[in-house]
């Protein structure tokens, strides 16, 4: 391919929210699918250290890397359109980036100089740019850059994109700026005005875009493309068009259309050729012309905010298309969960899933959805805290606990069946402290687990404090819920079945974070696979 890495700058213009991360993650699939090695990361202006503290109501879900790092929701956009694991490495913030730099000045590393945002900021933003594309793996690297231009906090990292494209000198480096073309339907009219706007804010930070990527409710005409060309300094082919699509899965195509990758490899100096995204296209098929479809539950506290949940959601969208079925999701809050209401709200579902989360709000809920599941035979699967919520639940119902319950809800509960791990017992720290990333599973033979997986050896990402407490394993596996998937080497237990229910499963892990187009989750393929059959049963 190429000797030396290049580099790809992706800035958002007008307002949030416009999709830098899937026009990133599209453009990179586009360009993996001609055969070059391709990774993104996502530089996010906030001062938290990662996402990890972050409420979801403010950020979204927390996606957790193989190698255990907290990162932003679009890493696993990344990860689902290119079918390679990100790292610790693909996410920065301006808090790690601060929290480095403070590191090194207490060190005595800048021998008493001055530390200033330029060049001791700009500079470490400069060398974490470069981490992934001095490892060797990658030809390309794109980076985005979180927010919007023309904010304060976005301001050393437009000044370091600047230095770089300087530094690496031609051809190894552009710039794609993602706006918005709003069409005012009172004047009947697209407006350019918001895009030449903010093109010159990036321009009044010395940063020329090379490429204008435009979102758009309606077509661009041609007319309007050359305007947009000449008043913010593009070539003509390199206005690219981004309207509106009915699922972000359609963008890759679209981009294609666009020939955002030909003016992207023409601009960098490299060969380009016809990607093959057959496999691709073939989930789009399956995805867009299901045979038939299934309602199933989602239970928990942040449903009324859809990206508290996106992996579970995107994890469902694979499975759907390869079951050839559409999944609805009907999301149920647990804090209005009952058992007078269970009924009504549950009732009609194919399938019910029971989300992850923390603390104890919503949480008598999820036990609600749980018990209803398990005596009316609906496949159920638990996720982190939706697997806790099981073994707690059969507890109290089964095996007669009535106070049963996690340490977490209740400190100092007489049958503690969730107890704090031991390893968190002496944790003060919140952030990344967590048992986090892909840990080794053992599964039992013959377990419907070993059979969904087809292996008895797994690795899954985890996020969680708390744990099956095995003083109780006996006295569960008596009852009926058996315990078939262990760590190899603390023997946390990490998946439980009832075995007298047609599909009963919690996972203490996370398996919606390892979904993607080119394969599907097994535990999703297999879920939802029961939810149809159950519907048929019916």
């Amino acid at each position: 391919m190429t000797s030396n890495t290049k580099y790809i700058f992706v800035t958002g213009g007008v307002t949030s929210s416009l999709g830098k991360g899937i026009i990133a993650a599209s453009l990179a699939k586009l360009l993996q699918a001609q055969g070059y090695r391709v990774t993104i990361q996502k530089l996010d202006p906030y001062i938290n250290v990662d996402p990890g503290t972050l409420n979801p109501y403010e950020h979204g879900e927390c996606y957790v890397t193989e190698d255990g790092a907290e990162t932003d929701l679009d890493l696993g956009h990344y990860e689902r359109f290119l079918n390679v694991p990100t790292s610790q490495a693909n996410n920065v913030t301006t808090g790690r980036i601060y929290q480095s730099v403070i590191q090194k000045e207490r060190q005595g590393k800048f021998l008493g100089k001055t530390v200033q945002v330029v060049p001791h900021i700009t500079n470490e933003i400069k060398r974490r740019v470069q981490i992934l594309g001095k490892s060797g793996d990658y030809d390309i690297v794109i980076t985005e850059i979180g927010g919007t231009v023309g904010d304060i906090e976005s301001l050393p990292y437009i000044e370091a994109v600047r230095q770089l494209r300087w530094d690496l000198g031609e051809d190894n480096g552009l710039v794609i700026h993602l706006t918005l073309v709003p069409y005012l339907s009172a004047a009947g009219e697209l407006k350019t005005k918001p895009t030449q706007h903010s093109v010159k804010t990036l321009m009044e930070s010395g940063v020329q875009a090379d490429i204008l990527v435009c979102r758009t409710e309606h077509k661009l005409p041609k007319d309007l493309r050359r305007k947009l060309a000449l008043f913010c300094n593009v070539t003509t082919d390199a206005v690219i068009q981004s309207i509106d699509a009915s699922t972000i899965y359609d963008v890759p195509n679209l981009m294609l259309k666009e020939g955002l990758d030909k003016i992207v490899l023409k601009k960098l100096a490299l060969e380009s050729s016809t990607p093959n995204i057959d496999i691709w296209n073939k989930f789009v098929h399956r995805h867009k012309n299901p045979k038939s479809e299934v309602n199933i539950g989602l239970i928990g506290k942040y449903v009324e905010l859809q990206d508290s949940y996106k992996s579970i959601l995107e994890a469902f969208i694979h499975a759907g298309a390869e079951n050839e079925l559409k999944v609805n999701v009907e999301s149920v809050h647990s804090e209005y969960l009952n058992d007078e209401n269970a009924e009504l709200m549950l009732g009609h579902l194919d399938a019910v899933l029971v989300a992850p989360g923390f603390g104890e709000r919503g949480i008598e809920g999820k036990i609600t959805a749980v018990k209803y599941v398990r005596e009316n035979n609906v496949p159920f699967l638990g996720i982190c805290l939706g697997m806790q919520m099981a073994v707690i639940e059969f507890a109290r119902n089964v095996l007669k606990l009535d106070q049963a319950n996690s340490t977490e809800m209740e400190p100092e509960t007489q049958h503690p069946v969730i107890n704090l791990m031991e390893e968190q017992k002496n944790v003060k720290d919140k952030g990344g402290t967590m048992r986090l990333g892909a840990w080794a599973c053992q599964l039992e033979p013959n377990s419907k687990a070993a059979k969904i997986y087809q292996t008895e050896d797994i690795k899954e990402r985890h996020r969680h404090r708390y744990e099956f407490n095995s003083a109780y394993k006996g006295q569960m596996e008596a009852g009926g819920m058996k315990a078939t998937g262990f760590n190899p080497k603390t023997k946390l237990v990490e998946i439980i079945e009832v075995e007298d229910h047609p599909w009963f499963m919690g996972v203490q892990y996370h398996p919606e974070y390892k979904s993607t187009v080119a394969n599907p989750h097994p535990l999703f393929v297999a879920f939802v696979k029961a939810a149809f059959k159950h519907k048929k049963s019916r």
